[in-house]
């Protein structure tokens, strides 16, 4: 991890708060922090993807802003995490990626969105794009099953092997630095597992965050696990559907009470209120502990998302109307757009506090 400005702030913020520690019981970065005898910038990336944003330190904290040592936490962990995720992204590089990251996905959604129309446009006369279709097959007609396959698997698939490769690089630098070399077991794992599955510390270890000023909250960890969940319940929507596919021999779409539409609706409703949710806490927040900077490609990936879901649902509802293949496009586009999009935007925070999480877990096991 290189030294920056931020990284320095970090490092100074962390002496302090270790010769202090009033905030030990807050979340996982202070017990982590407190097995360091000494911190190097990759200890600082680590204890920043560690950080959930609860913002329980700052608010606590008697050095924080206006005191001279003003003491930010929140603020710089964020900033040191996504330098971080610039530093290991995969394939090495594609860390400039993360600059200006709000404009590049805002431009990537608008292009593969206008591609996917402009080329269904083209195979198609407007008679043909306006006319209702229904039942197996009806999909295909408006785009071929193996463009649709092929596009998706290789968008996909090239997101997955980046992200995993990222967050690979991050774990076998965290662990070089770990003051205890033992070696990964199941009780780390499980516990890492149960943090991660219950978002543990989006609860501020139980209180609640502080998401607009002293007082505590459940609300982001809530909105949270619909998004989180959500997610999940899309993928295993889309999994389902694999198999219906090429197992079962069942054409898609499929009708609205079968498991893959089932898991879709009620996943992608979770998106639609989680990530809506979150963007109202994020604009309503004290501004003081955020960082404005991070601001524009957090917004603009939350907002991805938000569409990906939405316009499923309103695809789902309109499928057997004459606003399917339009809609089919541009649902497409934005699906396209997210898979591009995924090593390289606010996604990644989830893999990397996992791995952070489950580092933690190892090193209190010493």
């Amino acid at each position: 991890m290189r030294a920056t400005e931020s990284v320095a702030d970090a490092k100074r913020f962390m002496e302090i708060c270790n010769a202090c520690r009033y905030c030990e019981s807050y979340c996982a970065v202070f017990p982590a922090m407190e097995l360091q005898r000494e911190f190097s910038n990759t200890d600082m990336a680590y204890l920043a993807n560690l950080c959930h944003n609860c913002q329980g330190c700052y608010h606590a904290c008697q050095y924080a802003p206006p005191h001279e040592f003003g003491i930010n936490l929140p603020r710089t962990f964020a900033e040191v995490r996504q330098q971080s995720y610039a530093e290991y992204a995969w394939p090495p590089g594609a860390g400039r990626l993360f600059e200006k990251n709000g404009t590049l996905v805002s431009l990537l959604t608008a292009a593969a969105v206008s591609l996917v129309i402009i080329l269904t446009m083209a195979f198609h006369d407007w008679d043909s794009l306006t006319r209702a279709r229904s039942g197996p097959g009806s999909f295909y007609a408006v785009i071929p099953w193996g463009v649709m396959v092929s596009v998706a698997g290789v968008t996909f698939g090239y997101g997955v092997i980046a992200l995993f490769a990222g967050a690979i690089r991050f774990w076998l630098a965290t662990r070089s630095s770990s003051p205890a070399k033992k070696p990964l077991g199941l009780r780390a794992i499980t516990r890492a597992l149960h943090d991660v599955l219950t978002l543990r510390y989006l609860g501020g270890e139980g209180h609640g965050c502080n998401d607009t000023d002293d007082s505590f909250a459940q609300k982001r960890r809530w909105f949270h696990h619909l998004t989180f969940y959500g997610f999940l319940l899309c993928f295993a929507s889309t999994s389902v559907a694999t198999v219906y596919d090429h197992w079962l021999g069942l054409i898609a779409p499929y009708p609205f009470f079968s498991v893959p539409v089932q898991l879709g609706t009620w996943g992608g409703v979770g998106i639609v209120i989680g990530v809506a949710g979150l963007l109202w806490i994020k604009i309503s927040a004290d501004p003081a502990p955020a960082s404005r900077i991070l601001m524009g490609g957090e917004f603009a990936f939350s907002i991805l998302l938000w569409l990906t879901a939405a316009t499923g649902l309103l695809l789902l509802a309109l499928r057997e109307t004459g606003a399917m293949p339009m809609l089919l496009a541009i649902h497409l586009g934005v699906i396209l757009a997210f898979f591009i999009a995924l090593p390289y935007s606010k996604f990644v925070h989830g893999i990397y506090r996992a791995t952070a999480l489950l580092k933690a877990a190892m090193d209190r096991q010493r």
